[in-house]
Parts: structure tokens; sequence; C-alpha cells
């Protein structure tokens, strides 16, 4: 036995990335923190460039451009490109919906750590029940990722559980469904407080491109005190590991 895990670390060496000690690899093609472009703003009406986002995430008034990180959906083909461009930065999520918007030249605001109470309780050990609240499975898939050696979130003290009873906090995704609104509510009751809530995905934050649907909530904060907000659809893994070690207080 001894013989075996030996030659399997010389051989296979190490496989879990560094991260956060070293910096993530992250393809060209990834759309992280937008960057804004203010000057060709100047050429376009506010009606005209807030029509050019289909889900109402763009806005344009006297104060300047902004992009609502919470309605924008990361479109490959956005249509506001001649305005709006989007850097390999992967630090997205916030602990305040107000957070998300981003403004022209406005600093870029990050998840702040938990209270210090809570940081005593979950710093080192937080654990999750995961509701897929009538997701699409994208960013559950994205979620899961990170219990996987390459990730192994688990280092962390960070894990999903099966049991509310055994959870420090909901993880929500999806746009939270007329259908899975009483399950969502009453797997919040059975978690044990103090607990922590986690919006994970544009349809949990603001119901994503099903947005005005009747059938889906407001957001989720309309419903549970949202703790950090993982914008993005689906949110790339970094940007949800980036999240929750802020708010683990694991990063400046």
């Amino acid at each position: 036995m001894l013989r075996a895990l030996k030659e399997r670390l010389s051989i296979q060496g190490h496989r879990t990335m560094a991260y956060p000690d070293g910096p993530v690899s992250l393809p060209e093609r990834f759309r992280g923190y937008p960057t804004l472009q203010k000057d060709i703003l100047c050429h376009l009406d506010g009606e005209s460039c807030a029509a050019a986002c289909p889900f109402g995430a763009l806005s344009c008034s006297e104060s300047g451009l902004a992009l609502d990180l919470a309605k924008c959906l990361f479109c490959a083909d956005c249509p506001a490109e001649a305005c709006v461009g989007f850097s390999n930065d992967h630090r997205l999520a916030v602990s305040s919906r107000a957070d998300l918007l981003v403004q022209s030249n406005a600093e870029h605001t990050l998840a702040r750590p938990l209270p210090p109470d809570l940081r005593r309780l979950f710093g080192r050990s937080l654990k999750f029940r995961e509701v897929s609240a009538g997701g699409c499975n994208a960013c559950e898939a994205d979620s899961n990722v990170l219990s996987t050696i390459g990730w192994d979130m688990g280092r962390f003290g960070i894990q999903f559980v099966a049991s509310p009873r055994h959870a420090d906090g909901l993880w929500v995704t999806g746009p939270v469904s007329e259908n899975m609104r009483e399950a969502l509510l009453k797997t919040w009751e059975a978690i044990p407080a103090p607990k922590i809530v986690v919006a994970c995905g544009a349809c949990a934050i603001a119901g994503g491109p099903f947005s005005g649907s009747p059938r889906i909530s407001l957001g989720l904060d309309t419903l549970l005190p949202v703790d950090l907000y993982i914008p993005g659809c689906p949110p790339h893994p970094a940007t949800i590991l980036d999240g929750l070690l802020r708010l683990q207080g694991r990063l400046a």
C-alpha cells in the first residue's frame, strides 16, 4: 500500500491547482470583469444604448454608462460590444446587490468577509445545501467541478452536503420558479442558525433570461437575505471559488 502511494506521488505528482497561492489559468476567450468604453458612448443616445442589451443589463444616463452584472449573461455575441468589453479578471462576486452595478471609471468592488462572529464559525469549515430552483444545471455543473481533485474546494473546508440539517448555508441556483419556491423556503428553515445564503448565477440573482416572467421570483434577495452574489451565466469555477474565499476572509 505504501509503495503504491509512493509511486503515485512520484509519477503523477500533485494535481490540485495552486490557486489562490498562484494565478489561475483562464482561456483568452473568457469574459470577466467588464470594461466600459465611455468615449464611444458619446455617439449613442440613452435609449439606443439601453435597448442594445435584450436583458436590460445596460443603462445610460448623464453620469455615464452602467452595466448591471446581475442581469448580464456575458453573451458571446454581445449586441453592445461597441461600448462594452470584457477583461480576463474572474473576480466578480460581491456582498451587495448594489455592488453588481458597474459604472464607467468606478472602483472594482469585491466580496467582503463575513462579520467576525460568523468568520469564527465558518472561516475553516463551511457546508452548503444546494437547491436547484428551476435552473438549466449549468451553474450546478460549475459548482460541482470545485469538488474535483483539480480544484479541491474541500482543502478550504468548503463542501456541499446532502442534508440541510448538516449545512451552514443555502446555495441557490436557478430563477426560483413557483414550483420550487416552497421547497426552497423549507430547506432554508431546516438549516440551523446562524446561516448564510449564496445566490449563484444570473438566474438566482435576478431571473436571468427569464426575468419578467410571472412564474419566477424577482430575485433571490426578495425571498431570503443573500450574503454572496456570484454573477455569470454560468459563473466560472474560479469566480465562485474567489467569492467563497473572500467570504471566509482568506483573500484580501
